[in-house]
């Protein structure tokens, strides 16, 4: 068999993703913050990109008037102010009128003193920012390094003191053993575990505990609440307690159900995460990106636009590419920059049009949630968007991610309006958004001591049309964040 080496051509076709396009794509999924980052990224990078500002057309034709005034009007509009004055002075010197203070002010207004500008500026500088005053809650940590001041700790023990708080989390819990801190820097286990029973007295109560048992069994100590039950309760039948079988703890322990239910009370008002209060509870708050308000008898999709910088090319490098002179090196870095520039505005309002056509979309289709609420919202899936604005599914995935829209029924991610369907007994399609309302509407009004069980909520709604399997309403009311109905009864 012979073997031959020949050349020959080949057509072929091939997708290519450039950076531009993977930029443009990278664009659709960023959420309104992330956006504004990485145009200040942009703008910090690249020199031919710059914010123009956008003004109101008074402010412009005011702008247009100042400059008309030439140096010389403005000096004579001064000395104008200036003269009269001195007149006024003269005047009052002979015939002992008034001081024409109107005149005074005027030129002030005109030509500001240095030393008023100076002092101007020296008393904004001794005001503080109001802004930055806000109350901001210390941290665990900090808490709790305070008062190990208040004890009398000799300098060894202040080192166990502040390496046992170094390892405490944010829910109060110490996250290392002792014998683990003792091998560590060399001290005493005896010393460090007298330490750490110091701590663990310190406030919030149950700080610096190992495990939940001991969180609660340090609370009932430091609260003088051991009455002989409390603590075996804890010790003994925690996993009973979490699931509410107190028929078994009672069982267990030979006493009457209303003696654990008794118990159980003071151990539900004890505190299983010590550093709650301490935690990171700070608001954040959802920029829309596009509002949806009513018009009459129609609903009109308006973009956001506050907040969001509006770019262009730098007039000065759009010239010196335009200049003949200009060459070699560095006109090809300012050229890469100019279209690496106008490509990123050109894609950022793609992104901003995309927006718009999907919202109004969403609001077409979705007419009867806005009019009357989520129970009357629809099933609906990306390739139904994708459809009517002739768009691929993976670019609506993309756009309708961590963007959110303000209607007169709250603020809602764009996600929120893609349901899958459950079918009613008279054949029409209802979204699953609103089973879910309807599930948690059913456990709203429901008798805290004789719960519904998934079972009784399945009979529910079938009496609704509603043909649910006994799992998919379990699942519902996980994604709802709702206890199984063992959990949510309430003895007392």
């Amino acid at each position: 068999m012979a073997f031959e080496l020949k050349q020959s051509l080949k057509l072929t076709q091939q997708l290519l993703m450039t950076p531009q396009l993977q930029q443009a794509i990278k664009l659709l999924q960023l959420s309104r913050m992330e956006l504004e980052q990485f145009v200040e990224t942009q703008l910090a990078e690249n020199p031919c990109l710059e914010e123009g500002a956008t003004e109101s057309p008074e402010e412009v034709a005011q702008v247009e008037r100042e400059r008309e005034r030439t140096e010389e009007q403005v000096l004579s509009e001064q000395m104008q102010a200036a003269s009269s004055i001195v007149d006024a002075n003269g005047s009052e010197k002979d015939g002992g009128t008034e001081l024409d203070w109107d005149a005074m002010q005027r030129y002030q207004d005109a030509a500001p003193s240095s030393s008023t500008a100076s002092r101007k500026n020296a008393s904004d500088e001794e005001h503080p920012n109001y802004e930055n005053m806000v109350s901001k809650v210390g941290t665990l940590q900090d808490h709790l390094m305070a008062q190990i001041g208040e004890l009398d700790f000799d300098e060894k023990e202040q080192k166990i003191a502040t390496l046992i708080i170094g390892n405490i989390d944010d829910r109060g819990y110490l996250t290392i053993g002792t014998l683990e801190i003792s091998d560590s820097e060399g001290f005493d286990l005896d010393a460090v575990e007298d330490v750490l029973d110091a701590i663990q007295r310190f406030d919030p109560p149950g700080v610096g505990a190992r495990n939940l048992k001991e969180c609660l069994l340090n609370q009932v100590r430091n609260a003088h609440l051991k009455n002989g039950i409390v603590e075996k309760i804890i010790e003994n039948h925690l996993p009973e307690l979490e699931n509410r079988n107190f028929l078994a703890i009672a069982k267990a322990m030979k006493i009457t159900l209303e003696q654990v239910i008794e118990n159980v009370q003071v151990v539900a008002e004890l505190e299983p995460v010590p550093g709650r209060q301490f935690g990171n509870n700070e608001a954040h708050y959802i920029v829309p990106d596009v509002y949806v308000f009513k018009m009459g008898e129609e609903w009109v999709v308006n973009l956001n636009e506050d907040g969001l910088p509006r770019l262009k090319v730098n007039n000065f490098y759009q010239r010196m590419m335009s200049d003949k002179k200009s060459k070699g090196d560095d006109k090809n870095y300012i050229n890469d920059k100019v279209k690496s520039a106008e490509w990123l505005i050109k894609s950022i309002r793609q992104r901003q049009r995309t927006i718009f056509r999907v919202t109004e979309s969403i609001v077409k289709r979705q007419r009867e949630f806005f009019d009357s609420g989520v129970e009357f919202l629809r099933p609906m899936i990306l390739k139904d968007i994708a459809e009517d604005i002739s768009m691929h599914e993976s670019t609506i995935s993309r756009i309708t991610n961590n963007k959110y829209v303000h209607t007169p029924r709250g603020v809602f991610e764009l996600k929120y309006f893609f349901n899958s369907s459950v079918t009613r007994a008279d054949g029409n399609d209802v979204a699953s958004e609103s089973v879910k309302r309807m599930i948690a509407d059913l456990i709203k009004v429901e008798d805290q001591r004789h719960p519904y069980s998934d079972q009784k909520i399945v009979e529910m709604l079938e009496e609704k049309g509603i043909q649910l399997a006994r799992r998919t309403v379990a699942k519902y009311r996980e994604q709802l964040q709702i206890l199984p109905s063992s959990k949510r009864k309430k003895y007392f």
